[in-house]
């Protein structure tokens, strides 16, 4: 198959009406990613050499979330919508250019696994001409249905245009189409509207095929897999069926889950083996987490990078930017972001580390907060190697702590300290003896005036 050149055409011109939303319906997210994304993941591991991808007018936003995912990709606007072939002849200029085998998709279809492309496109490399992906439904109202005879696909039967003896066929068309690179063109060009849409359907392609005495055939895929996203709802369906997929491969890959059903994960999270999961996690985009980590309950993580033993937690957010070498222990109620702490350093409890950079071995006490932002811009805080910042202390930055500095509980701290040396920066206290006596008394005194 790989010897093979393979075109792709993903479809991404439908509005979504139903998601009522100004986001257009391929660029709402499953696992913290497009639906686009997914898509085109799908099609790059399953092979493909080019990628075509067909946006409705207008819709610069979708074009521009193809190529930040395929850069190479080719973007076509279907100016009208006439139906589903009308659309993939919207990419006529990347069809011309040729390839071995086409492949259309739809951009609203993110569960779809690369197994299942393959699959669909093996009988190309066989000599077949055409070949349909199908799915048996609990209830196959509404859709398209495959008509069969052996191992033959003989039509495709839109359920406005079906007979009563086409509607009982169980055996549905999901949509996903491969064509001969061959004979895609020919059999494009030749689909008409003569329907009860009066649209261009790319499902006529298997009977143009066959009355070209071309083979046509269907592969099959499971339900869940080729379900496409039109509501809120389906979102949301979506997501727990792609959440169930990434919690197992968690745990086949080493990782242990202790509830399972409350850990929520990106599609790019990376965990490595006998990491530890505590219930209510939430894995955002730009995960990577190394051995032997153990994450507490109600974490939330995103765009960082955890190295092996680190300890995180509970009640930890780590925020973009963020990189926790070997050992590094992170407590309870504390958040990191564009922050780097290096091996063995703790910052357990209460705690803001932004724009930082601290490390090994240092030692940062409850309440302590690195002041990164000024109104207009931010600045950076520099925490040498084994420093060690009393509880409650603020670190304006830009600042910098020496290595081996001792910062005094309850400091502010605006000017750089030595390595070694020990900062104080807090009024000196005051002892007044008998004074909460005696204020007390007058207020009682003031009371009873009263």
């Amino acid at each position: 198959m790989r010897d093979r050149s393979l075109l792709v055409v993903v479809l991404a011109a439908g509005e979504g009406t139903r998601m009522k939303s100004r986001l257009p319906k391929v660029l709402h997210k499953v696992a913290g990613r497009s639906m686009l994304h997914h898509v085109l993941e799908a099609t790059r591991a399953a092979g493909a050499t080019r990628t075509a991808v067909v946006v409705g007018p207008g819709r610069e936003d979708v074009a521009a979330e193809a190529m930040r995912i395929v850069p190479e990709a080719e973007v076509f606007v279907q100016t009208d919508r006439l139906g589903t072939a009308h659309a993939v002849l919207a990419a006529r200029a990347a069809l011309e250019q040729g390839a071995d085998d086409v492949l259309v998709l739809y951009a609203d279809t993110p569960l779809v696994r690369p197994e299942t492309l393959a699959a669909l496109r093996a009988p190309l490399a066989d000599g077949a001409a055409v070949a349909a992906l199908g799915f048996t439904p609990d209830d196959p109202t509404g859709y398209g249905r495959l008509v069969t005879s052996g191992d033959a696909l003989l039509a495709i039967r839109e359920e406005k245009d079906a007979s009563p003896e086409e509607k009982a066929i169980g055996f549905c068309n999901a949509g996903l189409m491969a064509l001969s690179g061959a004979h895609a063109l020919s059999i494009l060009d030749r689909i008409g509207n003569a329907n009860a849409k009066g649209e261009y359907y790319l499902t006529d392609a298997v009977e143009i095929a066959r009355a070209d005495g071309l083979p046509a055939v269907a592969a099959r895929a499971d339900t869940e897999e080729v379900a496409g996203v039109n509501s809120r709802i389906q979102l949301a369906e979506a997501e727990a069926i792609l959440q169930k997929r990434l919690r197992l491969a968690a745990m086949a890959g080493g990782a242990t889950l202790i509830a399972p059903e409350t850990v929520f994960f990106s599609a790019d999270t990376q965990l490595g083996r006998d990491v530890i999961v505590e219930p209510n996690v939430v894995f955002g985009p730009g995960v990577s987490v190394g051995d032997d980590v153990i994450i507490h309950a109600f974490c939330h993580l995103e765009g960082a990078h955890l190295e092996a033993g680190v300890s995180i937690g509970p009640y930890a957010r780590l925020r973009p930017g963020t990189r926790l070498d070997a050992g590094v222990r992170i407590g309870n109620f504390v958040e990191t972001k564009a922050a780097h702490i290096e091996s063995g350093a703790k910052v357990n409890h209460l705690s803001y580390v932004g724009d930082a950079h601290v490390g090994a071995g240092a030692n940062l006490g409850a309440g302590t907060i690195t002041c990164n932002y000024d109104g207009f811009a931010k600045y950076r805080t520099e925490v040498g190697a084994g420093a060690f910042i009393g509880v409650n202390s603020a670190l304006v930055a830009p600042v910098t702590i020496g290595a081996g500095a001792y910062v005094g509980t309850g400091a502010v701290i605006t000017s750089d300290v030595p390595a070694n040396a020990l900062a104080l920066a807090r009024s000196r206290q005051v002892v007044k003896e008998g004074w909460a006596s005696a204020f007390r008394a007058a207020r009682a005194k003031k009371d009873d005036k009263a």
